[in-house]
């Protein structure tokens, strides 16, 4: 998003906040406004996420009666046994409130819904260093690169946007944009196989020597949905000296 655009939009929601961006309800407190959710509907987004119970370790959706993996993944066999990531955590899923939420801010450019993003991804990464991967207190956000060309179209690039505004949040972990890609399909109307044959070889590593001191790495993206993306970066990662590779999205599909 170039700095005119962005002043722009800036300008909009500071001096015409609206009403929220789910329930239409007026905003009026300045923590409302600045995330463009009024405290009813934050209120239900904490709680659907919190009694979600355990998550697989690879597409980040809810488990039913599986341990650590769903069926669904592990129906993809030999695929799961190549995979470079080692576990994805994932926020929300794509339906409903959630899909209006993502719609409001990716395509509608409601710019403060990024704060509420970024709140809950550094949120949810602390509680990971505590709970389950120590590890991650050393590790580095990378944002899933954009298509080339996307910006152009789209004006701005929601990941990066998204990538600011966590980096304005005290004990967010450091970012490092070290992965491009280069020119593809349109992903949306591939399945699982197709979309890792054609990102095969575009997203690479621009790192100018190996992350020695970096060697564990958390990938940033909006979206899952058959995992591809999220795989191929996290192989380009490995293949530029990464040691681990983790995966948080907001949206599983």
């Amino acid at each position: 998003m170039n700095i005119f655009t962005d002043l722009f939009y800036r300008a909009k929601d500071f001096f015409f906040p609206g009403a929220c961006a789910l329930c239409s309800d007026f905003l009026t407190a300045p923590t409302e406004i600045r995330s463009s959710l009024c405290r009813n509907c934050v209120s239900d987004l904490e709680k659907v996420t919190q009694n979600q119970g355990s998550k697989c370790n690879l597409c980040g959706k809810p488990l039913i009666s599986e341990i650590d993996t769903c069926l669904p993944c592990r129906n993809t066999e030999p695929l799961t046994s190549e995979r470079s990531y080692e576990r994805l955590w994932v926020l929300f899923p794509y339906i409903g409130k959630y899909r209006k939420l993502l719609t409001e801010y990716k395509f509608g450019k409601n710019l403060a819904i990024a704060n509420f993003f970024a709140e809950k991804i550094v949120e949810e990464i602390k509680i990971c260093v505590t709970t389950e991967v120590p590890e991650l207190k050393d590790a580095c956000f990378v944002p899933v690169p954009p298509r080339p060309g996307k910006i152009k179209e789209n004006g701005w690039d929601q990941i990066e946007h998204l990538i600011k505004q966590m980096k304005k949040i005290p004990g967010c972990l450091p970012v490092k944009h070290c992965l491009k890609r280069k020119k593809s399909k349109v992903q949306k109307m591939l399945n699982r196989e197709q979309r890792l044959e054609n990102l095969k070889g575009r997203v690479y590593f621009t790192g100018k020597q190996k992350p020695a001191n970096e060697q564990v790495f958390i990938l940033i993206d909006d979206v899952i949905t058959t995992g591809s993306t999220i795989e191929v970066c996290a192989a380009a990662l490995k293949a530029g000296g990464a040691k681990k590779v983790y995966g948080l999205c907001l949206f599983y599909d």
